[in-house]
Order: C-alpha cells, then structure tokens, then sequence
C-alpha cells in the first residue's frame, strides 16, 4: 500500500513533513550507508509529528543528534518500544542494501526477524502504532477466540502486511473501509488480544457493525 495514503487515512495527515537532506546525511556519514528505503521514508515523513502519537516512538534523523543512547547501538534503529525493551533495528552489515530485512533486538537475546524488507517493516508498523491513536475505539483490549476469528475473515479485508515478534509471534490488520482498523495479535494459544478503532465516528460504526458480540473485553 502506498504509504502516503495509509497515513492520510488512519493518521489524517494530508501533507507528511519530511526531514531535510542534511539530517539524512548526517545519519549516513555515521553509518557510512543507508537503504534507500529507509531514505526516502524519512525524505517524506521525518518531521511528521503525528506518527509518533501512537504506542511506540520513530527514531527519525533528528533523534541521532539528541538521543545519546542510540550511541551504543552498531545498527541502525528504527523504531523504539514504549519502554525501550526492544527496538527494530536494520543490521549493520545490511545498510549497503536497498531494501533490507528489519530485525528486533532486546539486548543480548538473538536477533528476531520482523519483516523481510524495510518497506514491509514500516507498512506494518505504520498501521499497528495507527490503532493507538485512532480517535473512536473501545477503551479496552478485546481477546478473540478461532471462532471469533472466522467471523472477522469472512466480514472484513485482510491487508497484507505482517508484523513478526512485536510483543506477539505475529500481527495482522483487517479493516472494511481504508480509516478503519483492527489489529489482531496472535497470542499462541489460540487467542488473539485485539484493538481496533476508526478516524471517524462512520469508520468505526462499519466496524462495531461487523464485531459486535464477538470477543471479551480483556
């Protein structure tokens, strides 16, 4: 999905604010290379502050030149969790790629896949940190059972991207209309703690239409 769009519809930016050159540069002369995907994600949406109203925080250029504690970091981060637990990260020895899988790093623990290619990484997470700052939502998480589950694939549209090892094994994203949302984290168990939520009162009504009776307030 064009990136430009999904935040428009879920962020309600119409006109991203992207970082300057020189705040790229300065990042690429620290790692002596970056993917271009990373690059023109940020050409776009580096100074675009609604994108960090969500759970988690962007480290865009600028962060490099004021948060000291990415100092200790080889590779190049991405995204910080709310708590600083784990980051997503792309590796070192990637950064000469165009497109590079993102991994994420908890400290010492091995590295885990997240998404094969950067524009897969940010499709996924841009939707997942969407859901939290969606204006009309329930105002608790909500478990779904396989049978729940079904009702939701049968009603709603899956979008293709995938969020692998954020917090859960693995993410996915329905919706009915392109300002609404459901995020399904699968908890491994056959359970699946969910939020959804729309960017208006008639996005989220097509949703509550689709969901309601279904699920437990957690």
């Amino acid at each position: 999905m064009e990136l430009r769009e999904l935040v428009r519809d879920l962020y309600g930016v119409d006109r991203p604010q992207g970082c300057p050159e020189a705040e790229i540069a300065a990042v690429r002369e620290r790692f002596g290379a970056l993917p271009a995907a990373v690059e023109d994600f940020w050409r776009v949406f580096g100074h675009t502050k609604q994108l960090n109203r969500g759970q988690d925080t962007w480290v865009f250029p600028g962060r490099y030149a004021k948060w000291t504690w990415l100092t200790k970091y080889h590779d190049l981060v991405l995204l910080n969790e709310n708590q600083g637990v784990f980051q997503a990260c792309v590796r070192q020895e990637d950064l000469s790629l165009p497109d590079p899988p993102v991994y994420l790093q908890e400290g010492d623990s091995p590295l885990l896949l997240s998404a094969p290619t950067v524009s897969e990484f940010l499709e996924a997470a841009l939707l997942y940190e969407a859901v939290f700052q969606l204006p009309y939502s329930p105002e608790d998480f909500f478990v779904f059972t396989e049978a729940d589950l079904a009702v939701i694939r049968s009603k709603l549209t899956k979008r293709p991207a995938l969020q692998k090892n954020w917090f859960v094994t693995e993410t996915t994203f329905y919706s009915n209309r392109p300002d609404n949302l459901v995020v399904l984290m699968d908890m491994g168990d056959g359970d699946y703690q969910s939020l959804y939520g729309g960017a208006t009162e008639e996005s989220y009504a097509a949703l509550t239409e689709v969901l309601e009776g279904l699920g437990e307030p957690l």
